[in-house]
């Protein structure tokens, strides 16, 4: 009986997702948990892995096919070894795999995830002279980047038919320059396509509504500078801005429960934890990894946790259990420079916080004008289920416990 490879879990809210290079040809040995086929969703590339050792049989989705929960990717016979004469439409490659082998054992194309074939693609560079140094010598994100910085090995002499078509999958965007050069059309990854489709998604099922306030960090850098060295010796890492905004933020939730909730149907589901996301611009799209029980976690524990979360997601390594799970998103685009911005909903939550730069700036303080560090922040909310009063309520309350940070700890 064959084994069918069918779609796994994809992560929270997710549901579809775009099919992308498939390691392996029909007819193939397999060995149990290979790494089979890509799949591309909005958040992350998930990898199906072989649930049994056989050949792989029939496949039911190519590349660039979108697929469903569960749905039918493919089947491997189970126990049955690969023929040891190739079928004929795999011969030529088989041979030209065999003649371009470069004596480090690796006699079929190498394996390639989406954001490498971008890459390559990007540097003109041609898969099949970087050493890969992955499971199974699968090429990373690494060894392209090392290669694009002079690490690449001698090129090896081989008949060309396989090695371009890593770079020319569809699944990678294509930059295409008009007649007379002044413009340049590049196809949108299909992970940049579910972005944009979950985007606007989110502002035609919400009721999106923006309120904005001000915060004066003249206590929080205070406490920063006085407290850093104490603090990164103790802890072995940097007291940042976002633990404080965090804490904050859980603050804030607890005064005013609707905006850690999400509606059901006909109902809101008020959440009794605090799994906060933090928006993170990686190589491939905006992703979104949780810190847990944030209201738990200390400083140290809340850096530290989006220390490694920030690294996983420019290295792309996050899992599906680091996406799933959060009830209030936190974006800092303060940190590319912006001053003010109207953040866009993460559903199903009903909340996000937007942090902006850092401006010295003329106050009014007790009647003197006094420079000061001051922020934008933004809240966006689905007025149907927190009212504006709320909303400003919130805001007004975040800032208060970031312009007296001691307060965070009297309240816990």
């Amino acid at each position: 009986m064959p084994v069918e490879i069918r779609v796994p879990p994809l992560g929270e809210s997710v549901v579809e997702a775009t099919v992308g290079r498939w390691t392996k040809r029909p007819g193939e040995s397999v060995a149990k948990d290979d790494v089979l086929v890509e799949l591309e969703t909005d958040k992350i590339t998930v990898e199906v892995a072989a649930p049994a050792a056989g050949t792989l049989g029939d496949i039911a989705k190519n590349e660039g096919d979108t697929v469903g929960l569960n749905e039918l990717l493919g089947s491997i016979q189970e126990g049955v070894p690969a023929p040891v004469a190739a079928p004929a439409s795999a011969a030529a490659p088989a041979a030209a795999e065999s003649a371009s082998d470069s004596g480090n054992g690796q006699s079929a194309p190498p394996a390639t995830s989406p954001s490498v074939r971008r890459i390559a693609a990007e540097q003109n560079v041609d898969v099949g002279q970087v050493a890969g140094t992955g499971p199974r010598g699968r090429i990373t994100k690494d060894d392209m980047l090392r290669h694009g910085e002079g690490g690449a090995q001698p090129p090896v002499a081989q008949p060309a038919p396989q090695a371009p078509a890593p770079a020319a999958a569809p699944a990678s965007p294509a930059a295409t320059p008009s007649r007379d050069g002044r413009e340049i059309r590049e196809r949108m990854s299909r992970r940049r396509q579910t972005i944009a489709r979950r985007l606007v998604e989110a502002q035609q099922t919400t009721a999106s509504l923006t309120t904005f306030n001000e915060v004066d960090l003249s206590a929080v850098m205070e406490l920063r500078k006085r407290r850093q060295d104490a603090f990164v010796e103790r802890h072995g890492v940097k007291l940042g801005f976002m633990s404080f905004f965090t804490r904050a933020v859980i603050a804030g939730l607890k005064a005013f429960p609707h905006l850690n909730a999400e509606i059901q149907g006909e109902e809101f589901v008020l959440k009794q934890f605090y799994d906060i996301g933090i928006a993170v611009g990686a190589e491939e799209g905006l992703v979104v990894p949780v810190v847990r029980d944030a209201d738990g976690k200390s400083f140290a524990e809340i850096e530290r946790t989006i220390g490694e979360l920030g690294k996983k997601a420019r290295d792309g390594k996050l899992s599906l259990e680091d996406l799933q799970g959060g009830t209030f998103t936190i974006t800092n685009g303060g940190i590319f420079g912006s001053m003010l911005s109207t953040p866009i909903l993460n559903p199903p939550q009903v909340g996000i916080l937007g942090m902006h730069n850092i401006v010295q700036r003329p106050m009014v303080v007790e009647g003197e004008i006094r420079i000061r560090p001051m922020m934008y922040v933004a809240l966006t909310y689905d007025h149907r289920i927190v009212d504006g009063r709320e909303a400003v309520q919130f805001l007004v309350r975040v800032k208060q416990v970031l312009e007296d940070p001691e307060a965070m700890l009297l309240e816990g």
